[in-house]
């Protein structure tokens, strides 16, 4: 059985200053440091069987620990897509610990490139995280509404820094809900796509990190491009609907593929910006 492999699932997580992997993945939560070691979770003696099993949760959610990946490479194995399972055995999508830090992080990516994306979060959590050990637990809602888009700026967020008060403020309204676990994602997206500083790539994004829906952002530039060469195209001739052709007869399975495809492109420009 393919086992989920830490090391590759922790390389494709935002870099955010919320957790780190030594050989064991540890998250910062508001109350402290919990890990897992691909075997056995850890947590501090200082914690009663709630506070265990609600971090035990929220690790199997950011890790993707009930991914069945066998099935997964089945229905790739006889595809275009099959030097995949080789190149990222073992990884899973990461998700977002909450809803709301999945949002805010979604919002910090827009139009700007991954690298410089997870600067800005990194920056934000610092400035508004408190501190657990070497780490910091994700800001609450309520801390970043207390700061001024000037100081929200400061985490050189730019025009995001605007819609990231904007919708915390109305997340903390209860006028945008977050909670979309029981949804269809048609009906996700088109509610979300209502607000200010929401578009379909971002819903979509949101979507996936942060509910792990079975949906991802066609549109995406580095999933056109993994496309592209994986096909031998240019990426200008892959269109949102060739991705979706591509992507959607893996049914259940079309999110983890389109993440491959991401993941993929990531490494080969990493690659080739370094020779």
């Amino acid at each position: 059985m393919a086992g989920i492999d830490l090391k590759k699932t922790t390389h494709e997580m935002v870099k955010n200053g919320t957790w780190k992997f030594d050989g064991i993945f540890w998250q910062a939560f508001e109350n402290g440091l919990a890990g897992f070691d691909g075997e056995n979770f850890i947590f501090p003696d200082e914690w009663g069987k709630h506070e265990r099993k609600e971090a035990k949760n929220k690790l199997k959610f950011i890790l993707g620990l009930d991914t069945d990946l066998d099935s997964f490479y089945n229905e790739m194995v006889d595809s275009r897509f099959a030097f995949l399972i080789d190149e990222f055995y073992g990884l899973t999508v990461p998700a977002a610990p909450s809803p709301y830090q999945a949002l805010v992080e979604v919002v910090a990516q827009q139009q700007i490139n991954f690298e410089f994306a997870q600067r800005t979060i990194r920056n934000l959590v610092k400035m508004a995280g408190k501190r657990i050990g070497d780490l910091y637990a994700f800001p609450s809602a309520e801390k970043i509404t207390s700061l001024s888009e000037e100081e929200l700026k400061k985490a050189k967020l730019g025009y995001r820094a605007g819609y990231i008060k904007f919708l915390t403020e109305l997340y903390l309204n209860g006028e945008l809900n977050l909670e979309l676990w029981d949804w269809r994602e048609e009906d996700s997206i088109k509610y979300l796509t209502k607000f200010r500083g929401i578009g379909k790539w971002s819903a979509e994004l949101f979507l996936l990190y942060g509910l792990r829906k079975n949906v991802y952002p066609a549109g995406d530039l580095g999933l056109r491009r993994g496309v592209a060469k994986i096909f031998g195209k240019n990426v200008k001739e892959v269109k949102e609907k060739d991705v979706r052709e591509l992507i959607e007869p893996y049914g259940k399975w079309k999110s983890l593929l389109a993440f491959y495809v991401l993941c993929y492109d990531r490494k080969t420009e990493m690659e080739r910006k370094k020779t």
